[in-house]
């Protein structure tokens, strides 16, 4: 079958009808895509949302940076208006003074989203809940973009079809750029050194680990919704609550220095860091789920010494947050390996953010439409902040959580640049001139 018959035949389902979602449908239809969009509102809202318009911002009206080249957040703002990005043309059309960063009005975004979709006579938008994913083949086709607050039912059958790869609760640690640790203050062991030396050990004396608790436990911690309250401290404890339960609770768990030397001494305590990424560019705080402010993560995580310095690439989070466990799931252009019919976007797939969630629905159905249209050009670069997530996404890793765009995920230089700024740009211009003729193969 050629690519214009499959274009015709193909009719498109998408589950969700916030920022991933809508830039899928839009993004199909504007290209003469049959597309259904399926909201459950105003029917049913979840705890966190109130308005029936589409892409509704429920956090914060930011989208962080707008600064290309020295935040990759606005790096992936970029690629995604050369692309055609809804969101980005609505965030221009709604935009508020905010500084350096993109933040918007939220009703006049919503709005404008809403009729920009409902407007496009290739999209059919209708409230309706689903229970079930459909299972789908053929010329049918399903985008699942329901979000971090998926309907129990919903994400009950994603459970069931993932192999109960679907997490329910969130709690994650702090990630940090690995060039600003003070190596000076650190030591590269594997506990009793079992394997290649890929941690890096950050000691505390002991002087330096009791004033650590003591900051530990009289900072200030985020408010959590009620609909994140309960089972979530049952499943993952925070930092910040085991050390609730003593003042050595943590040098018998999270900062245990058993196994592991400095100079042939044991040190009192030890934090330990190991690579977030295959590059060995990000660092993950072993241990360090918390549910203090971000602030408060700086301040209380700064007090280890080797971390006095360090540049805080993601904060620990703790909140309700649904996601599959994409590595396991997930194929790189956002199909799922067990029907490659359907497609995972949004918060859903482990992306966090605004701009991360819309950019995962902008390029899966652009991955979509390729297919549709015989274009063979793959999926985007792995030096793009899209790709990178991508494969961030994919790529096995046993404690997978959700990441956001940073230029820690991002594959290095083949030039060592020293200076941050000069080495973000770098990497900006080269993420930029590979999105353009990735683009310009469509």
């Amino acid at each position: 079958m050629n690519g214009t018959n499959k274009k015709e035949n193909a009719r498109v389902l998408v589950i969700g009808g916030g920022l991933a979602g809508c830039e899928a449908a839009y993004y199909l239809a504007k290209r003469g895509v049959k597309v259904t969009l399926a909201d459950m509102k105003p029917k049913k809202y979840t705890p966190a949302h109130e308005s029936p318009l589409l892409s509704e911002l429920v956090c914060s009206n930011s989208l962080k940076s707008n600064d290309v080249y020295a935040n990759a957040c606005g790096l992936l703002k970029e690629e995604m208006r050369i692309l055609g990005s809804l969101t980005m043309e609505a965030a221009a059309a709604s935009s508020v003074p905010a500084g350096g960063a993109l933040a918007v009005d939220r009703e006049k975004f919503a709005a404008y989203v809403t009729e920009k979709i409902k407007a496009e006579p290739n999209v059919t938008v209708i409230g309706k809940e689903y229970e079930t994913v459909p299972d789908v083949s053929g010329d049918e086709y399903v985008f699942v973009a329901t979000g971090p607050l998926t309907a129990d039912a919903l994400a009950a059958d994603i459970e069931k079809k993932t192999g109960k790869n679907l997490h329910f609760y969130d709690a994650s640690a702090p990630v940090i750029a690995a060039d600003s640790v003070d190596m000076n203050a650190a030591f590269t062991q594997d506990r009793y050194d079992k394997g290649t030396g890929d941690y890096v050990n950050c000691p505390l004396t002991k002087d330096e680990y009791y004033a650590f608790v003591n900051a530990l436990l009289s900072a200030e911690r985020a408010v959590l919704h009620d609909f994140e309250k309960g089972e979530i401290f049952e499943g993952c404890m925070p930092i910040e609550v085991m050390a609730s339960r003593g003042k050595d609770t943590l040098r018998y768990g999270t900062l245990k220095p058993v196994g592991l030397s400095a100079e042939g001494k044991r040190p009192f305590a030890v934090a330990q860091l190991r690579k977030e990424n295959a590059a060995g560019t990000a660092y993950n705080l072993v241990g360090f789920q918390t549910n203090l402010k971000f602030p408060e993560q700086k301040r209380v995580f700064s007090m280890i010494p080797a971390l006095k310095n360090a540049e805080y690439l993601r904060y620990g989070v703790m909140h309700r947050n649904s996601f599959i466990l994409s590595p396991a799931v997930l194929n790189r252009d956002f199909t799922f390996k067990y029907n490659r019919n359907v497609r995972f976007v949004g918060q859903l797939t482990g992306v966090e953010g605004y701009v991360e969630s819309a950019a995962s629905g902008l390029f899966a159905a652009a991955y979509l439409y390729d297919f549709l249209t015989d274009n063979e050009r793959g999926t985007a670069p792995g030096d793009t902040v899209i790709g990178a997530l991508s494969d961030y996404l994919v790529s096995p890793n046993p404690d997978f959580q959700p990441m956001n765009a940073n230029f820690g995920i991002l594959p290095p230089l083949t030039e060592r640049i020293k200076d941050k700024k000069e080495r973000y740009r770098a990497l900006a211009g080269r993420a930029l001139a590979s999105m353009r003729d990735w683009a310009a193969k469509n």
